[in-house]
């Protein structure tokens, strides 16, 4: 089991984090990192209108403008998305996909015996609250240069290896 890369990709398609997770990973350049980052966007908002099934509002959506929810002449003024793509199964590669309510995706590939992306996805979601969203000089869609916030994921993917038995190390 392995995790091999990490992208992150803000609600404008633009790569704002990536990361080479395990030796067993192949070695992407820069370019094919923006490459692949802004395709997969173009294919995730593709898919997103393709779905016929849309997401329910979250309660305070849902709710007549006399008791809180905001709207601007009679919708909503936040615009919630559909579902887009969540997982590629590659054959021996997975693609998984996490996007949070603000449009920043969370795109990890893992070797097909991962058993635990999408929990992993949630903890890199965690640590990008935690270290770059409440960093002083992180500016939102901007790329992530928070070497906390690499370190936590170097000991989340540490962590997840250890439980699953793994010996590959992160980088």
């Amino acid at each position: 089991m392995a995790f091999l890369h990490l992208f992150i990709i803000n609600k404008s398609g633009g790569l704002i984090h990536n990361t080479r997770l395990s030796d067993r990973a192949p070695v992407i350049s820069t370019n094919e990192f923006l490459l692949i980052g802004s395709t997969f966007h173009s294919l995730h908002a593709i898919a997103s209108e393709a779905s016929p099934i849309v997401r329910p509002p979250p309660p305070s959506a849902a709710l007549p403008p006399s008791q809180g929810a905001p709207v601007a002449s009679g919708r909503p003024l936040r615009r919630l998305p559909k579902d887009g793509i969540d997982f590629i199964d590659g054959g021996s590669v997975h693609l998984r996909c996490l996007q949070t309510p603000t449009g920043i995706k969370f795109v990890l590939t893992s070797e097909a015996d991962s058993p635990n992306a999408e929990a992993a996805l949630r903890d890199i979601y965690v640590l990008y609250s935690d270290y770059a969203l409440k960093n002083p000089f992180y500016e939102l869609d901007m790329p992530i240069r928070c070497e906390l916030f690499n370190r936590g994921v170097e000991a989340m993917v540490q962590r997840y290896e250890r439980i699953s038995g793994s010996t590959v190390s992160a980088r």
